[in-house]
Order: C-alpha cells, then structure tokens, then sequence
C-alpha cells in the first residue's frame, strides 16, 4: 500500500467512487473491480465506495458490504477504501459501519444526519455513537445543502477530541470557519467540493474526496504536488486548465455526468438508479464540449 501519514490519512486524491450496476441494474462486481483499478492506477490515493456518488440512497445493505469486498480485494493493497455508512438513523448507521469493518474496509464516511435536522447536540452524539462502535478511522462529511444541517464550528472542534475522528469532507463553502477547525485542531481536511479543491489547500486542506478524479485523477495529483511543493503558479494553472471540467460534470447532479462519460470512454459505470435519471443528448453534447476543452474526448 501507498505510505499514508497521520497528517494525510487518505493521500491526496480520494475518489468518490460510482456504482456500477449491470444493464439489468444490479449490482456489477466485476466492473466494480476494474473501475477501481483504473482509478487507483491513475492516481488515486483512496476511494470512497457506497457515498452519495455511489448512489448508496438507492443500494442494499447487502449490496453495500459486497461492493465494499470486492474494491478491497481489487485495489485495498493499493490504496485506501473508505466505507460511506451514512444515514439519519444512528442505529442503522452503526450497522452499517459494523458491517464495513466487518467487510475489511480501511476507514469510514459519516454524513450528518439528514432530514431529521437534529441539534447539535445530536449530531455530535451521532458521530460519536458511531465512532464509538468500531476501531476504524472515521471522517466526517460536512455537506449541509444535502443535509440542512451543518456541524458547526464549536461542534467539530469537540467532536475533533476523540481519537478515531481524523479527518473531514468539507463539502460547506465556509472557508473561514475550515480555517478555525483546522488551526484549532489536527483534522485532516479534504475539500468536498471540486471547484474549490486549490482554494481549500490554501487555507490547509490536505487533499481532495473528488468526482472528477474519475476523469482527471493524475491532473489533481499533480495540482497537489506542484502546491505542496512550493509551486503555486504551476498549481494555480492545473487549477485553471480544468475549471471546464468542474463546471461540466456540475452542470447537474455529478454521478449522472461522471457515469454518461465513463459509458462514452467504455469504462464501468452502467445505469443510474431512480430517482436519478440518464444524461439527455443535449446535456450530453454540452458535456462533451466541456471535457473536449481539457482534451478528454467522449
């Protein structure tokens, strides 16, 4: 396996990974297989399966522990594969994430609890119940747009006390109160949303949970080397070079894009589950404009 620090838990480029299912919509295992080698041979450094690119609103509980066995046994060598277990049921959270350790998986990705809008009261003590249940590493995902809730500043900074919570997707948009959280505290912070995956370095991110890693996995991990390396202009100009991208695959909801190229590549991905639904021609033309900008030909 790649060497991982405390500091960068995951590498640089995680890869929220997609589901591919078969064309009958069942789970496809095999392609599973190989869509993780091609991302971990392409640079990705972890990958998270069954999160929402994953499409893991619409899968099994059984589906999930076998998605999880089948990366792990293709790519767990290689990198790490981190389990999304996430609900807005403590309980069915905490099964999941016994069933994700119990399936091999390196580490977990809790989201705030949805729907429910608990206080923070209670979306500290569901990460904690959930952190409490296993020994693996856990990060948090903090996306409120899909949430309507965010864990606020005073929250991560007591949730950052306990020994298994290492790391978070930041997903939220508020660069000054990252900026605290990561001052005040060792969490490794992974940007969680693309277009701001520079940006987020700058103030202290250590890497990416991207969806465009399906396409421009090693153009990131160079982004992150030239950066960390005191290249700033040369990361600056990987960071422009594919803005088209980010706003391509973001014109609508990501897995339906990343799946509509993957098919046109020939790669695994397969069909969407309800209630999302296949890219139409005419966003699927636009799309190709936008990855044909950055020589991604579809």
């Amino acid at each position: 396996m790649a060497s991982f620090t405390s500091s960068v838990p995951f590498g640089r480029v995680v890869t929220a990974m997609v589901t591919p299912f078969a064309a009958d919509g069942g789970l496809d295992l095999d392609g599973a297989q190989q869509l993780a080698q091609q991302l971990v041979d392409a640079g990705s450094t972890g990958l998270v399966v069954n999160g929402t690119t994953g499409e893991a609103p619409t899968t099994t509980d059984a589906e999930k522990s076998a998605l999880v066995r089948a990366v792990l046994e293709a790519v767990g060598d290689r990198a790490r594969v981190i389990a999304g277990v996430g609900s807005n049921d403590t309980r069915h959270t905490v099964e999941q994430a016994l069933a994700a350790d119990g399936a091999g998986a390196h580490a977990l990705l809790v989201v705030t609890p949805y729907y429910s809008k608990p206080p923070q009261a209670g979306v500290r003590a569901h990460f904690e119940t959930v952190a409490d249940a296993t020994g693996l590493p856990v990060m948090l995902y903090d996306i409120p747009g899909r949430t309507a809730t965010p864990i606020e500043t005073e929250t991560l900074l007591r949730l950052a006390e306990h020994p298994r919570i290492v790391a978070v997707k930041d997903a939220k948009g508020d660069l000054g109160a990252s900026s605290r959280v990561m001052a005040e505290t060792d969490l490794a912070y992974y940007c969680g949303d693309d277009m701001l995956n520079l940006p987020f370095a700058a103030i202290g991110s250590v890497g990416t949970v991207s969806v465009v890693s399906h396409l421009v996995a090693a153009e990131l991990a160079a982004m992150y080397e030239a950066y960390f390396a005191g290249d700033v202009a040369k990361a600056r100009d990987i960071h422009r070079m594919l803005l088209p991208v980010y706003t391509g695959v973001f014109r609508t909801q990501g897995v339906i894009t990343i799946k509509a190229a993957l098919r046109a590549l020939g790669r695994p991905g397969g069909p969407l589950r309800l209630p999302l639904v296949e890219l139409d021609g005419a966003g699927l033309a636009t799309l190709r404009a936008d990855l044909a900008a950055v020589g991604i030909a579809i």
